[in-house]
């Protein structure tokens, strides 16, 4: 069966060429929707794609998506955005799949990973659909497809490669206010995304009062215990401590602790020097792993990396080097070369070997 891939562009010239460079010789068909380039991205797109077409701009990510998608005659398509790229493995887990493509399966859920690191944020998404299914993108801004049916998930990994210098901009904010201003309700995905665009632009006061307000709807539980996480900053951030605990405290309504609520609670003890507070929370991390196809965001470094250094510290701080440096070896084995471990390493063989003992 045949693979498509489809995306939406503008002004994309510097990254676009990586991204479908790393996508050659995959698909059967490639068709780009340009929504306004005043660069050279079209130029780019025509080199690789069989189609590029120009879609008027309506302030509003799902239409764009679902012109892209019209596109295409594939039996199943894929996106992919301007800055994602398949890193060499991920080409061949993909061209794997692709191969086992026989019209059973309605979609495929793939790890889309934020940058090349192996810790860096994780989570699935709706990757690949069956265009008999007729699936279509909904949301104006951080638009999903709703799929059903067959579900499977799948290893071959899309990366994000943020470009450098590349900052959040006020866009999806002013698209958010179009919509308001319209009198459109948000749904709950809508309030939850509404939040996070306020905090990304540093509108903590608002972005809390809009966390609180999705926290007091029915939304996706994963979604709930992100907009805890995501309240307790924006209360730091405020300088509400105590109102930064509660809301990192009010995820366990929705689930067992995650890792990285864990973490977040040890790094708020250990910066009022309630150490053994901190360790208690950092172990607990240490315990419990996340689950990447529950649909959440993971930090697979709050499962292992970061608790193990910052329980060096804490021991440390304890005067309790044999431990801490225990916690610090084994902060190595996760990250052999990095430069808080090796410099911990450094610093317990002198202080246990001032002490008479080695590590």
């Amino acid at each position: 069966m045949t693979l498509g891939l489809c995306m939406i562009v503008k002004d994309e010239e510097g990254v676009l060429a990586r991204c479908l460079q790393s996508a050659s010789g995959i698909f059967d068909h490639i068709a780009v929707a340009d929504t306004g380039s005043k660069d050279d991205t079209k130029e780019i797109a025509s080199k690789y794609a069989d189609v590029v077409a120009d879609f008027l701009w309506q302030d509003d990510f799902a239409a764009a998506r679902n012109f892209s998608f019209s596109l295409s005659k594939a039996d199943y398509i894929m996106w992919l955005d301007a800055d994602d790229v398949l890193l060499p493995g991920d080409r061949a887990a993909l061209l794997s799949l692709k191969e086992k493509l026989d019209g059973t399966v309605d979609a495929y859920m793939l790890p889309y990973r934020m940058g090349e690191e192996r810790d860096a944020l994780l989570y699935y998404r709706e990757r690949i659909v069956r265009r008999a299914c007729g699936f279509l993108w909904t949301g104006a801004v951080h638009e999903v497809i709703p799929v059903s049916g067959k579900i499977e998930y799948a290893d071959a990994v899309v990366t994000h490669k943020k470009p450098q210098g590349r900052r959040a901009t006020c866009r999806n904010l002013c698209i958010y206010a179009k919509q308001f201003s319209r009198g459109k309700t948000p749904d709950e995905r809508q309030k939850f995304y509404f939040a996070r665009e306020l905090k990304d632009n540093g509108l903590y006061d608002t972005a809390a009062s809009a966390y609180e307000w999705f926290l007091r709807g029915d939304g996706w539980i994963e979604n709930k215990i992100c907009a805890c996480r995501d309240l307790a900053a924006c209360y730091k951030a405020l300088g509400r401590r105590r109102k930064s605990l509660v809301a990192l405290f009010k995820s366990f309504e929705y689930a067992p602790p995650r890792p990285e609520i864990c973490c977040d609670l040890g790094a708020a003890f250990f910066e009022e020097g309630d150490f053994r507070q901190a360790i208690f929370w950092y172990k607990l991390a240490l315990n419990e792993k996340a689950d990447a196809k529950a649909g959440g965001f993971v930090l697979p470094d709050c499962s292992g990396f970061l608790p193990c250094i910052w329980l060096a510290v804490c021991y440390d701080k304890l005067g309790e080097y044999e431990r801490a440096a225990a916690y610090n070896a084994l902060a190595g084995q996760y990250k052999p070369s990095d430069k808080s471990y090796l410099h911990n390493k450094l610093y317990f063989e002198n202080l246990l070997k001032s002490k008479g003992k080695n590590l």
